[in-house]
């Protein structure tokens, strides 16, 4: 069987962590802080502060930014439910908009779903592929936009306009306007999870973009505080003379990253730009010099003159099927040992939030690309044997369904 998307772990990664193990320190300590400041220096950003998940990081912002009940926080309708569930999380309410034929949303459809209650808009990077960022962040910055905006407390006040996280959860390494992505927009936020171009098994990261509202440093310590219990020193801090006293300023939440999480994550790093990254864009064009030739074949959009994706997912849609047929189609992937997936259920389809009241037919485009959409393998380790089955399979089986 062809899986669908194991992890990357080679002997280095294996030998990082056991230096953790070996070294007594496993929670957050000098391995994870050396990983803030290598993806710091990466993505171009004054900061960055590791997190036990990308969800973590979703909801520390907006809680930090004091969204709560009453509030509207604007989300794609297609994207994982973790980007909603966070709004959920802090009482406000998830404002879904639809998206374009590219799977992400833009600055149209958004200013449509803005009131005086929008606290926050977070775009999603879908299979890896960046926003149009400069747009979306024009649009918070309009004048009329900004008076729409009801600040409720200090820190409002002082950004006095909507505020923009981006789910890059799938998008470390991408590429927007020559530039590596993290600080185009106000917060960026990575996932490390198992499935994830770069892994620390799970994890995730806050990339600062508001340097010109918020001082760096003093944001880090705050972020900081809130993902550890409210507490005013961390472990490692903690180890120096004197310093076993702290406070605990707030009731704040656990969410930080350990050691050992981070030493997968600098493992991995090392090869990011060198290896797994290239061969899972050879995987790419592999796929999309099998697929273009056919006229069946919607093949995802991954490089232009302005963006270049991470490589995370190669979202083929089907031209002229339906959702039932495109089961099919999966179903006999998986008869012929290739393990396959969809990315992603449109949030309206999921009862959380279908009993909420949302409801698919608001969101066409959404429902359009989730129901003819089939997310081939692409990972390292795939051989260029394993590639020309899982192509030549599915052109075989989408040629039977359709009867071609």
């Amino acid at each position: 069987m062809i899986s669908f998307s194991p992890p990357y772990i080679d002997q280095d990664i294996i030998d990082e962590v056991v230096d953790s193990l070996k070294s007594g320190w496993i929670t957050t300590g000098p391995k994870t802080k050396l990983f803030e400041k290598e993806l710091a220096s990466y993505t171009g950003v004054s900061k960055v502060l590791c997190l036990n998940s990308a969800t973590a990081g979703l909801e520390l912002l907006l809680r930090w930014y004091g969204v709560g009940e009453g509030d509207e926080v604007i989300v794609p309708a297609y994207t994982y439910c973790a980007t909603a569930n966070v709004v959920l999380h802090c009482g406000a309410t998830p404002v879904m908009v639809d998206v374009k034929d590219d799977f992400l949303i833009g600055p149209e459809k958004i200013e449509k779903a803005i009131t005086p209650r929008t606290k926050a808009i977070i775009p999603v990077d879908i299979a890896g592929y960046p926003v149009g960022y400069d747009a979306i962040m024009a649009l918070v910055e309009r004048p009329d936009i900004k008076a729409k905006f009801a600040a409720a407390n200090e820190k409002q006040a002082k950004m006095g306009r909507i505020m923009v996280i981006g789910d890059s959860a799938h998008s470390v390494g991408a590429v927007y306007k020559g530039r590596k992505i993290g600080g185009q927009l106000d917060f960026m936020v990575f996932s490390f999870h198992a499935v994830k171009n770069l892994t620390t098994a799970e994890g995730g990261a806050v990339c600062f973009g508001a340097d010109k509202y918020f001082d760096p440093e003093a944001l880090y310590k705050a972020l900081n505080i809130k993902s550890l219990h409210g507490q005013t020193k961390d472990a490692l801090s903690k180890t120096q003379t004197g310093g076993w006293r702290y406070d605990v300023t707030e009731a704040g939440y656990k969410w930080n990253m350990p050691d050992v999480l981070g030493a997968i994550g600098l493992a991995s790093f090392k090869k990011y730009e060198s290896y797994i990254i290239p061969r899972r864009k050879e995987i790419f064009a592999a796929y999309k010099a099998a697929f273009e030739k056919y006229t069946w074949a919607q093949i995802p959009e991954f490089i232009t003159s302005e963006k270049e994706s991470s490589y995370h997912l190669f979202p083929i849609r089907i031209y002229g099927i339906s959702e039932v047929e495109r089961d099919a189609i999966i179903d006999k992937m998986f008869a012929a040992g290739i393990s396959v997936n969809v990315h992603f259920q449109p949030l309206p389809l999921l009862s959380v939030y279908k009993n909420l009241g949302y409801d698919i037919k608001d969101y066409p485009v959404s429902y359009d690309n989730y129901s003819r959409e089939i997310s081939l393998p692409v990972y390292p380790q795939l051989t260029d044997e394993q590639i020309l089955a899982i192509t030549s399979s599915l052109i075989e089986i989408v040629a039977g369904e359709l009867a071609i």
